[in-house]
């Protein structure tokens, strides 16, 4: 999922900053904890979450990242 992640935000160059949380280091578990607490149940693993909500809970096909990323933009923008 990661790569999959990383090859479409490449297009999104000031608009998407992206984490890959790792559950084996602090940091990440902690992150990893906090998204659960969120959510009142263990996130799902592999996921993404997008400005902190759940949105795939498995890996999705690049067009549905890209048509999800392409609206939130377009809200940002204010719908232009």
């Amino acid at each position: 999922m990661a790569r999959l992640v990383e090859s479409v935000v490449a297009d999104y160059t000031g608009y998407v900053q992206w984490e890959k949380v790792i559950t084996n280091n602090l940091n990440g578990a902690r992150r990893f904890m906090a998204l659960s607490d969120k959510l009142g149940r263990p996130a799902p693993i592999p996921s993404i979450f997008i400005n902190g909500e759940l949105t795939f809970m498995s890996t999705p096909a690049s067009g549905e990242l890209k048509d999800v990323l392409d609206r939130l933009i377009s809200e940002l923008d204010g719908g232009s």
